[in-house]
């Protein structure tokens, strides 16, 4: 065999690993930003976090502002769904882990022309 890396069980314990370890890390040092839900990826060293969207529209974005202030992440992107909802997404690497944080903003607020 020439060329082909096999990911063993060892690996992807330690990408969880460094995953779950930058999560404390941010956890500790944002004491005061609102409490998210968090996912550790199975595969590379992934941390997902996820505003909860059964909040009013405008609390909803300022959280996910407020996290992506914190941690400095980028590539924001926003896409239109159905009914008004929007899908916030953005995401940055940090110490070797990749975060991504996406809400579900359900559309409470009048549109624009309305």
């Amino acid at each position: 065999m020439t060329g082909i890396a096999r990911i063993t069980q060892a690996d992807r314990a330690w990408w969880q690993q460094r995953a779950a370890a930058e999560l404390g890390s941010i956890l500790h040092q944002n004491p005061d930003l609102p409490c998210i839900g968090w996912t550790v990826g199975p595969a590379g060293p992934v941390l997902a976090g996820h505003v909860n969207g059964l909040a009013p529209a405008a609390q909803v974005r300022a959280v996910f502002d407020s996290w992506c202030h914190a941690l400095v992440l980028e590539d924001y992107r926003e896409r239109a769904g159905g009914g008004g909802t929007a899908f916030l997404h953005a995401a940055a690497r940090r110490n070797q882990v990749k975060i991504r944080l996406s809400a579900t903003v359900f559309g409470d607020e009048p549109e624009a022309g309305r």
